[in-house]
């Protein structure tokens, strides 16, 4: 069974890719434009994928407040564009979304029948792109929300954490963002046999448990055997284009929603095959 799998350059496409092996076909940004409808069409026709997991998408979330176009191109109509060639073609898609569809106004961990509420450019797009591929393809389609997404390179939270751990003695790091820290190891093997697994729809998949900014930074560094003091702070102190949910953890409603680890397992698990 073949699996194609979107942004294959970044970090869930990189786990997915080490899940599936020979059975997973990677196509990054240089490979495939999903925002072009005739090339995602054309893909799709010849690898004949039992499975799309598209994992391409516009994540910069500052970044979108400035290029609402840009945003909507790469996480709405690609996801139409991805949707409509696996219905075309009879691949069930898996495609990933965000805890940012929320306003973190509930104060309590959002499952799948929570209403929506986006509070950024980012947030609503992908609460479109949602819409948009289970309208395509309604009955082979999951949609997976997850939330802060990491693994073992630099360019992420983790990273960013121990870079400054270098450079400083103390840390300032917010605790009024709540939400589930997500380590793409054990994300991509639940992604990879959803579709096997439960049927067609709407799961919320992320680390058990929920976690403060600062206490995610707290077990990278104790994770990584740095010894810095991390103080906390509010998001008033750094402010950003975008407005992010105040809680924003997710948890599923549905017994056979796949369970991850718990998040600080997941730090764990990350901090010891971190690339420097």
């Amino acid at each position: 069974m073949t699996v194609l799998v979107t942004g294959a350059g970044g970090q869930i496409g990189r786990a997915a890719l080490r899940v599936l092996g020979d059975r997973g076909v990677g196509l990054g940004r240089a490979d495939l434009d999903v925002t072009d409808a005739a090339a995602v069409m054309a893909a799709v026709a010849a690898h004949r994928p039992a499975v799309i997991l598209h994992c391409a998408a516009w994540t910069d979330v500052d970044g979108a407040e400035s290029d609402p176009a840009g945003a909507i191109r790469a996480n709405v109509a690609a996801n139409r564009h991805v949707a409509r060639a696996a219905f075309e073609h009879g691949a069930r898609l898996v495609t990933l979304s965000t805890d940012f569809v929320f306003d973190g106004a509930k104060g309590a961990p959002y499952v799948e029948s929570d209403p929506t509420g986006p509070l950024s450019v980012y947030g609503e797009t992908k609460l479109q792109g949602e819409e948009a591929a289970l309208e395509e393809h309604p009955d082979g389609t999951w949609v997976v929300r997850t939330a802060w997404v990491y693994d073992e390179t630099p360019g992420n939270f983790p990273g960013l954490i121990r870079r400054l751990a270098a450079e400083r003695d103390v840390l300032r790091v917010v605790t009024d963002q709540i939400g589930s820290p997500t380590y793409a190891g054990h994300l991509a093997p639940v992604l990879v046999d959803l579709p096997e697994r439960v049927p067609p729809g709407v799961r919320h998949v992320a680390g058990s448990g929920a976690a403060t900014r600062r206490e995610w930074a707290e077990a990278v560094l104790a994770a990584a055997g740095r010894g810095v003091h991390v103080e906390g702070a509010t998001s008033d102190e750094f402010p950003t284009p975008a407005r992010r949910p105040a809680y924003s953890a997710l948890a599923s409603e549905h017994p056979d929603t796949p369970v991850l680890p718990d998040w600080r397992s997941g730090v764990e698990a990350c901090m010891a095959g971190f690339t420097p």
